[in-house]
């Protein structure tokens, strides 16, 4: 059975499904969870620091599925980076467009744009990314949500092929401008999931210089 903290979690954001966050009561939130009210606010503190928590799970889970999205695309031989640059940023693009649009919570953390069902803290403060691929990649300019960051330095990781070492500065500006692309069909959607993510792998491909090869089609 799940511990106290994650009933609770999962009540609050179960509630933030047909009201807004003004709206939720901590008891209602305490009796979904099936818990007192003292355990709830033992846990968290206030009602402010259960939608701090709330927002670092659900923005520490998004990651994690980043993570497994860049793992999981497929590989190809590349000559930058050993791998397929491309087909990872285009995984992790149709995985952040899919989260964003079922996650209101993700949503405004990438985008910045809370709104008023929301609780304030809607944007999490991430740990200040470590390591050498942080330190060489771009910073983002002030007030662009957090995640973007966190995304690139994992897409970084991933299609570098080194773990340990400095990626060459064509990958980090590719990882760069893919997030953003993915990013730019987060905030105004204008094509499928599919199409978009097609749109960044195109880029990173020309950005590192890959040359994929075509799969040849059956014969009629």
């Amino acid at each position: 059975m799940p511990a106290a903290r994650e009933l609770l979690l999962d009540a609050a954001f179960a509630a933030l499904r047909t009201r807004p966050w003004n709206g939720v009561r901590m008891v209602d939130v305490a009796a979904a969870a099936g818990v007192s009210r003292q355990t709830l606010y033992n846990e968290f503190g206030s009602k402010d620091g259960l939608a701090r928590a709330l927002v670092r799970r659900e923005a520490e889970a998004f990651l994690a599925g980043v993570e497994r999205a860049l793992a999981a695309a497929p590989a190809t031989a590349a000559p930058a980076a050993g791998t397929d640059a491309g087909a990872r940023c285009a995984a992790a693009a149709c995985w952040i467009l899919r989260t964003a649009r079922a996650n209101p919570l993700v949503r405004a953390a990438l985008t910045g744009c809370r709104g008023e069902r929301l609780p304030a803290a809607a944007a999490p403060v991430l740990p200040a990314p470590r390591g050498p691929f942080a330190r060489s990649a771009p910073r983002s300019a002030p007030g662009v949500a957090p995640l973007a960051d966190a995304i690139r330095d994992r897409t970084v990781r991933a299609v570098s092929g080194a773990a340990g070492e400095r990626a060459p500065e064509v990958t980090l500006w590719a990882c760069e401008a893919a997030v953003r692309l993915t990013l730019s069909y987060v905030v105004a959607p204008g094509a499928s999931d599919e199409e978009a993510a097609a749109q960044v792998a195109r880029l990173v491909r020309t950005l590192v210089g890959e040359q994929v090869a075509e799969v040849p089609r059956p014969e009629q």
